[in-house]
């Protein structure tokens, strides 16, 4: 039995390499006290748009404002209606909220998790057309962005993409951040590309958006104390846009050792009865932010991987229309099945660029072990 112990991630081996660079951000900024805006900000925006193919870059502060932020600069407002799956974080509707909107969900594919084009023309069908859809690249996968950008063609609706976990990813050659009018990314510290403390980008190749979302974030101002509408305190702190700086140049390295591990991964569980890796639709390549199994006995298998000292997470157990705080919307268990079973029997396995080959390894063996199979 292997004695090999595998954090679910590990980012202390992430930072000790770039640790003087990211000291020297750290202290250039204490030297100057150069804390908001400025040249970091700049520059990583510039280098970011970039990297993802888009015009513009917008930082903020998390996430959370980035979906916010991008949809109100989208024209998204009370008495609106946007559409998004039930299956993933709640910063996706909590944003909805936040620009004032209302939100409605549509099933995934059972085989991606992704948003289901059919199920959306079904709703378009049946229902008021949406201001918005918000397709979440669920894992650092892409959703059907041509059959979704076809159906916002038809029926009239903006495209936001939630790209949280898809730092790199892209589809048929395009990067994730230019696949819909304006993506959101988050630069939580386990994203394939963190921040150390929170921080957001909006990406957008509409320069209307782009200058909405600055004076967004900046309290609606573009210029100081001249309020062209009322925003927020949302910008992207000049310390985190640096350590940024740092860690992007070594992103596309980091994205293939995880597409190695996910592929040998793929190789190992793929023939065991019963496991279902998720599946992988062609002219993606994922960033594989999450490298997630649907498994019998979840709860099982994630003790025994415990007792092993595996580490295991669940993204995401409870579909967001089940969640108590929404409880007032009438939804039930069944509306939305291929998300609810899907909840029921993923779980998540270490997932970083740093594994080496022998935790790599710990964790195949682990899991064949648990099901009783061997290569």
């Amino acid at each position: 039995m292997s004695t090999t112990t595998v954090p679910f991630l590990d980012l202390p081996a992430q930072h000790a390499p770039l640790k003087s660079q990211l000291l020297d951000v750290a202290s250039r900024a204490l030297d100057k006290a150069a804390f908001i805006g400025g040249p970091e900000v700049s520059g990583f925006e510039a280098e970011f748009a970039a990297y993802c193919g888009a015009e513009h870059c917008v930082g903020v502060g998390s996430g959370t404002d980035a979906l916010a932020l991008a949809l109100r600069a989208m024209g998204v407002g009370p008495g609106d209606t946007v559409v998004t799956v039930p299956n993933t974080f709640i910063a996706t509707t909590e944003a909805i909220s936040l620009a004032g909107a209302s939100f409605a969900f549509v099933d995934v594919d059972p085989g991606t998790c992704l948003l289901d084009p059919g199920k959306l023309e079904d709703y378009c069908k049946r229902s008021p057309a949406p201001k918005a859809v918000i397709p979440v690249h669920l894992y650092g996968q892409c959703a059907d962005m041509a059959a979704i950008g076809q159906l916002a063609e038809k029926y009239g609706f903006d495209v936001l993409e939630d790209a949280a976990q898809a730092h790199g990813a892209s589809q048929h050659g395009r990067k994730a951040g230019t696949l819909g009018r304006a993506a959101a990314f988050s630069f939580y510290p386990g994203k394939n590309l963190g921040a150390c403390g929170e921080g957001g980008a909006v990406t957008t190749s509409d320069p209307a958006v782009a200058d909405a979302v600055r004076r967004l974030r900046d309290h609606g101002q573009a210029k100081k104390y001249h309020h062209s509408l009322e925003g927020t305190n949302a910008r992207l702190d000049a310390m985190q846009a640096g350590f940024l700086r740092v860690k992007l140049p070594s992103l596309e390295g980091w994205n293939q050792r995880r597409r190695a591990v996910a592929e040998a991964f793929d190789r190992a569980f793929g023939a065991i009865p019963g496991v279902r890796p998720v599946t992988m639709a062609q002219g993606n390549v994922s960033s594989r932010h999450l490298y997630v199994l649907h498994v019998p006995d979840r709860e099982g298998l994630q003790a025994h991987l415990s007792r092993l000292g595996i580490g295991t997470g669940l993204h995401y157990p409870v579909p967001l229309h089940l969640q108590e705080c929404y409880a007032g919307r009438g939804c039930k268990p069944g509306d939305f099945p291929a998300a609810e079973a899907s909840a029921a029997s993923l779980i998540s396995l270490p997932m970083f660029p740093e594994m080496t080959d022998a935790q790599m390894h710990a964790v195949i063996d682990a899991v064949r072990g648990f099901y009783g199979t061997r290569p």
